[in-house]
C-alpha cells in the first residue's frame, strides 16, 4: 500500500467558468504530482468545522500544509496590521487543529510557505505580518522571476534533517511576504537566508515535522534537491505506520 498524504484544501474565493461556485475547495496541481512522483497517494481534506478532524486521522499516514492565505494574526495575540493580507479564518481553524491532532496521532508532517507559519503558529510561536516591519530584511523574498526558478540562497544547518537532503547552501525560489517572529518551543529554526530570515522549521525532539517557506512543489520537476523533501515525506509517512 502506497503512503496516504493529505493535502488540506484552499478556498477559490470566485466562481469559474467550470463550476459556478464561489468559495469551492481545491488543492495545487503541483503538489499532487509531487506527491504521486515520491510514492504517495494524495488526499484533499475540504475546511469544515474543526469538531471533524478526528474522524480523518484514519485517512492519511502523513500531511502537507500547503501555501495559501495569511493567518489570523489573532492566533498570536495581534490585531491585523495595515500590510496584512487576504485571511480566511475557516482555514486556519481547520489546519490548527488538524496539526495538533496529526502531531497526536504520531503523522509525518510537512509544511510549505503558508504551511511552515501555520505550523509555528499553531505551536505558539508568531510571525512579522510584513516583511516590512523587520528592519533587517532586505533580500528579495517576493520574487518577480516564473515561479519554477530559484532566486536567492539559503544557509543549512549541518547535523539537521534538511541538511541530510538538500547540503549547505541550497538555492531556492521564493514568494511570500510573512516571515517567522518567534520561533515555536517545539520547533527550531534550521535554515537562514542571508538576511536572517527563517527558511525552514525542524521538530526538536523528532523527525515529526519538516517545514521549508519556500515552494518546492514548483521546482521538483527540475531539481532533485526539491524532490527529496517529497520523498522524505513519504518515507516518514512509512516508518511511522
Amino acid at each position: 500500500m502506497h503512503p496516504k498524504i493529505a493535502v488540506p484544501a484552499d478556498t477559490l474565493t470566485e466562481a469559474t467558468n467550470i463550476i459556478n461556485e464561489r468559495m469551492a475547495p481545491f488543492a495545487p496541481k503541483p503538489i499532487i504530482e509531487a506527491i504521486v512522483k515520491s510514492g504517495g497517494v494524495p488526499v484533499i481534506l475540504p475546511s469544515v468545522n474543526p469538531k471533524f478532524v478526528p474522524d480523518y486521522l484514519d485517512l492519511f499516514d502523513g500531511v502537507i500544509f500547503a501555501g495559501g492565505a495569511d493567518v489570523d494574526p489573532t492566533f498570536y495575540d495581534e490585531e491585523p496590521h495595515q500590510k496584512l493580507g487576504v485571511t480566511y479564518r475557516k482555514r486556519d481553524l481547520f489546519e490548527i487543529e488538524l496539526l495538533k491532532e496529526a502531531l497526536k496521532a504520531g503523522k509525518a508532517v510537512f509544511g510549505i510557505c503558508r504551511g511552515l507559519q501555520v505550523i509555528n503558529v499553531a505551536l505558539g510561536g508568531t510571525l512579522y505580518q510584513d516583511l516590512s516591519e523587520n528592519p533587517a530584511t532586505v533580500l528579495k523574498h517576493s520574487q518577480d522571476a516564473p515561479g519554477n526558478f530559484p532566486s536567492h540562497h539559503i544557509t543549512v544547518s549541518r547535523g539537521t534533517r534538511l541538511h541530510n537532503l538538500m547540503g549547505d547552501r541550497p538555492y531556492v525560489n521564493s514568494r511570500h511576504h510573512q516571515i517567522i517572529k518567534e520561533v515555536a518551543p517545539s520547533l527550531r529554526a534550521v535554515a537562514r537566508a542571508d538576511d536572517d530570515v527563517v527558511e525552514a522549521l525542524e521538530s526538536t525532539t523528532n523527525d515529526q515535522i519538516l517545514a521549508v517557506q519556500w515552494h518546492p512543489e514548483n521546482m521538483f520537476k527540475h531539481y532533485p534537491e526539491s524532490q527529496h523533501l517529497f520523498t522524505d515525506l513519504i518515507q516518514r509517512a512509512q516508518s511511522q505506520n
